[in-house]
């Protein structure tokens, strides 16, 4: 159910210019295009298809980002819900993978409400202050089981190492996030790449629901970037006890992350973090 071809990196000409000297070399960069997603569902004896979004993401992984998407909003709950993926017909024949429908079973209830697009899509939307988490349906209650699972702090000191030598495409562009998915024994099960740090978290989830492994009660995921609200929001709803960062968490996010019971974990980097919340899941030597 992937994209059917990986198109996640482009070469353009460019001039190196230094001190010294011009050089005329190529530059490797990740690509960014539009994946407008729809799903098909039946309403009685009709099949209505329905836009819910349009992200820029790196195309590549579509149906897994789509999945994810609709799972962490609310709109589907299952990988048994859901009974083709494809792409749609494009207007313009480039585009032509940029068009995703998820068609779900006859007899799966659709929220309509949930498709109204309300939901925040990134931190310059308003969103502040405690009141905004008790303001924001985040349609699911947390199943996270108390003191589970305990990660040491050498193990989380060893994991933006891993998840970095796992990034194939940072490598190649060094602009690109990642969502990776590690056990307690720092071993990483899943990685996902995009353009985008909630489009990663999207695949990453996606690739879960799509083996049917949510809950992951006994896992942590590691982000390349910055904490925010939203990101914690989508490992709330596939129940992911502890929320890793290289970069600094929000206000927002670390509020939100105390009111469910996670541990988070910001500004993973030379061999120490900032840990703000949930320290009953991180066993340190001290």
């Amino acid at each position: 159910m992937n994209s059917i071809k990986n198109t996640s990196i482009k070469s353009f000409p460019i001039l190196k210019v230094n001190q010294h000297q011009i050089s005329n070399l190529e530059d490797e960069l990740t690509v960014e295009e539009p994946l407008e997603i729809q799903i098909a569902y039946w309403n009685n004896q009709e099949l209505v298809h329905q836009p819910v979004s349009v992200t820029m993401r790196t195309p590549s992984n579509d149906a897994l980002l789509a999945l994810g998407f609709l799972f962490t909003e609310g709109i589907i709950t299952s990988i048994h819900q859901v009974s083709k993926i494809a792409y749609l017909p494009a207007f313009k024949s480039e585009h032509k993978e940029n068009r995703l429908v998820i068609g779900l079973h006859k007899g799966v209830d659709i929220n309509l409400k949930k498709l109204e697009r309300h939901f925040y899509t990134n931190s310059s939307c308003g969103v502040c202050g405690k009141a905004s988490i008790e303001a924001l349906d985040i349609q699911h209650d947390s199943n996270l089981i108390s003191n589970q699972p305990v990660f040491s702090s050498d193990t989380v000191f060893s994991l933006p190492h891993i998840l970095r030598a796992a990034q194939t495409i940072f490598q190649q562009t060094g602009s690109i996030h990642a969502a990776g998915l590690f056990d307690k024994n720092g071993q990483l099960l899943y990685l996902q790449e995009d353009v985008g740090r909630h489009n990663a978290m999207d695949k990453l989830i996606g690739q879960c629901l799509q083996q049917d492994l949510i809950p992951l009660q006994q896992h942590a995921v590691v982000l390349s970037g910055r904490l925010s609200f939203e990101l914690v929001q989508k490992a709330i709803m596939a129940d992911i006890p502890i929320v890793i960062a290289v970069g600094a968490p929000s206000s927002l996010a670390v509020e939100l992350a105390m009111s469910k019971g996670m541990t988070l974990i910001g500004f993973l980097r030379n061999e120490q973090f900032n840990l703000y919340c949930g320290s009953e899941r991180i066993h340190t030597n001290h």
